[in-house]
């Protein structure tokens, strides 16, 4: 029995012998590999250090205390963490360890801003986990460099690493002091949490708040900006992208990598001094990626001049040749920000529906601004919608970098090359005060496009125009319709050009034009003999190919829709007659005019009846057709038309006609 019982307590004494053991053995393991990992910190240039730590053995937990290190990057940044504790700790090999869950207690970052003593930016959070963690069991070698691109690549290719199912930060609190100035700023993350997270991507991320207070200098006074957002949501991350986009050994890849799905916000809030408020009721930016043959951003990084000097002309131009790459690197496939509103406590408020863009291939394909509408002085400000249509950002950089000199600014020609950046502008649906009355400027649209380019100058051109203004009595141009009743003037424009090269022709088709309560027209003009040198941004050269071109055919339709009654009206105001009185007058005196143009011109007496006809009966349509009658040089028919009409129609066979 008692051999029995003996046996009993020592196997019991070997077990917790062995127990302890193991869990003294299982500690030194764990200590030796914490220490191994803080020494490629001291090895590479930096500080760290840690306090106590423990293992237990049932658990598989780990515990690291009082955790200190400075990076060895200039300028450094430091972290500190009270305690990591890490749970279910295995480890399948030498080069990987996994945990159930990794609670970090207390994080503090802290790291100098800008070039500026004293200016800093330090984060907070007192509790950081992360769940069914995997990664590295040690740091990755420390990159051979310490520029910023490089640095970058080696926390990439950490972050590639690691998976696990989640991190959630419950809060984070910042602080930015700007040197020895009253400048600073608070800012605030709350509810932030990463799900996915795999191969260098997370699948989602979410913030549900963000604040932050800024103090400013405005006149040397303090100022103070706040602002806050809430529900940011970040879905398909992809870090590998942005590894690839600036590693050098893609520099050929022309292919765009998608970096976010997708990007959104709920409502954004600024508020500045004096109550000035702006608020965004959500923001989405979808598709964002980068093309890694376009984004070389160590180049761009290693041309920024030191704080306090100034780049040459040369580094400036080279600069923005290198943005311009850039931002032809870049892909937004749609932002839009929507609801945007302004409140000036002083000044009223102004809100806009929508502002949408998109990017690709360092153009912007649309610029749109919609449902605007702000409070004047005079009354309410209303655009529908503006939008610039296909603006060549990159080619806008470029031409900057012309005004990247001391020499004088671009010449007339060099000023042309901004034409082909931009194809067109939209309005729609604009409403504006009219002088200092209650009645306002309306316009449906204004569509402009222009394209086909030879050299900066466009060939082709097209105009619609539709707006309505009131009349201004006290303009002498317009006094004649204020005084017959017209209050309003309508306009309705369609107007369209176009060069051919393989003709030489140039058309203006279809050009049509309506004044509401006064007439309807539609002109066709053709020129030919049209040389590309016409388009030259030389002048000299211009006007030396100007003087091959011959006119071409005219086509007139004029539609009378009360026209003839106003200019009636105003001869007999002005003659103190009848109004038939005056129609007979106009009417007669075309008449004359026309036999007197015959000796010239034998179709002219044709066109005068016509003409006479459309004042004798409103509501009247006119046609007239002039064709050259041979080789007519348009540099001598203008000026033939300024000092003798009558020879210069002579030049054309006239075919005139009235119907209604």
């Amino acid at each position: 029995m008692v051999k029995i019982l003996g046996g009993v307590l020592a196997a019991i004494a070997i077990a917790v012998g062995g127990f302890f053991g193991m869990q003294f053995y299982m500690q030194h393991r764990v200590v030796s590999g914490i220490e191994g990992a803080f020494e490629q910190i001291r090895a590479a240039g930096g500080k760290a250090s840690y306090g106590k730590v423990s293992f237990d053995l049932l658990s598989r937990t780990v515990t690291v205390a009082d955790i200190a290190t400075q990076s060895s990057a200039q300028p450094p940044a430091n972290i500190k963490i009270a305690r990591i504790v890490a749970s279910n700790v295995s480890q399948q090999d030498a080069t990987r360890f996994s945990a159930d869950s990794i609670e970090a207690a207390d994080v503090e970052v802290a790291a100098t801003i800008g070039t500026q003593p004293g200016s800093s930016v330090t984060y907070k959070a007192p509790l950081i986990t992360v769940k069914d963690y995997s990664g590295p069991a040690g740091l990755p070698p420390q990159p051979a460099s310490s520029s910023a691109i490089d640095q970058y690549r080696a926390v990439i290719g950490q972050f590639a690493g690691i998976n696990a199912a989640s991190i959630s930060i419950a809060s984070i609190v910042g602080t930015m002091r700007f040197g020895t100035s009253p400048q600073d700023g608070t800012f605030s993350y709350a509810g932030l949490e990463a799900q996915g997270i795999k191969d260098g991507k997370i699948s989602t991320t979410k913030v549900d708040g963000f604040s932050f207070a800024v103090t400013t200098l405005e006149k040397g006074r303090p100022q103070k900006v706040v602002g806050e957002m809430t529900n940011l949501a970040m879905l398909d991350f992809d870090a590998m992208a942005i590894a690839a986009a600036i590693d050098p050994q893609n520099a050929n890849d022309d292919r765009y990598r998608r970096v976010y799905r997708q990007v959104a916000t709920g409502p954004y809030t600024i508020t500045a001094p004096q109550g000035v408020r702006t608020r965004i009721e959500g923001l989405t930016v979808d598709d964002v990626g980068l093309r890694p043959s376009r984004m070389k951003l160590e180049t761009l990084l290693a041309m920024i001049p030191p704080a306090g000097t100034t780049p040459s002309p040369a580094q400036a131009r080279q600069m923005m040749e290198n943005v311009a790459g850039f931002y032809q690197g870049l892909r937004i496939g749609n932002m839009e920000a929507r609801d945007i509103s302004l409140e000036i406590p002083a000044g009223g408020s102004s809100k806009l529906s929508a502002m949408r863009l998109n990017l690709e291939d360092g153009k912007v394909r649309e610029f749109a601004f919609e449902g605007f509408d702000t409070s004047t002085p005079k009354g309410p400000f209303k655009v529908g919608r503006f939008a610039l249509k296909s603006l060549d950002l990159a080619g806008l950089m470029r031409f900057g970098a012309l005004y990247a000199t001391p020499a004088p600014p671009p010449s007339p020609d060099q000023a042309l090359g901004l034409l082909p950046l931009l194809e067109g502008v939209e309005l729609k649906t604009f409403a504006a005060p009219f002088k200092n009355t209650s009645k306002r400027i309306t316009i449906d649209t204004i569509n402009l496009d222009w394209g086909q380019f030879v050299g900066p100058i466009p060939s082709k051109l097209r105009l619609a125009l539709k707006m309505a203004a009131p009349l201004d009595a006290s303009n002498p141009a317009q006094k004649m319709l204020v005084a017959a009743g017209l209050d309003t003037a309508v306009l309705d424009l369609d107007l369209g050009a176009a060069w051919a090269e393989a003709s030489r022709t140039f058309a203006l088709e279809p050009a049509s034009l309506e004044l509401g309560g006064v007439l309807k027209a539609s002109v066709r003009v053709s020129l030919a003999n049209v040389p590309k040198g016409a388009f030259s941004p030389n002048l000299a050269q211009a006007t030396a190919a100007a003087a091959q071109i011959e006119a071409g055919t005219l086509e007139l339709v004029l539609r009378d829709t009360g026209g003839v009654d106003f200019t009636v009206a105003q001869q007999a105001r002005e003659q103190n007659i009848s109004r038939e009185e005056a129609r007979s007058a106009i009417a007669e005196g075309l008449r004359t005019a026309g036999k007197e143009a015959a000796t010239t011109n034998p179709d002219a007496v044709a066109a005068a009846q016509a003409l006479a006809r459309f004042f004798e009966t409103p509501g009247q349509t006119l046609n007239i057709k002039l064709t050259p009658l041979g080789k007519v040089p348009m540099l001598q028919l203008i000026q033939l038309l300024k000092t003798d009409p009558v020879v210069a129609l002579a030049q054309f066979r006239i075919e005139a006609s009235t119907g209604l």
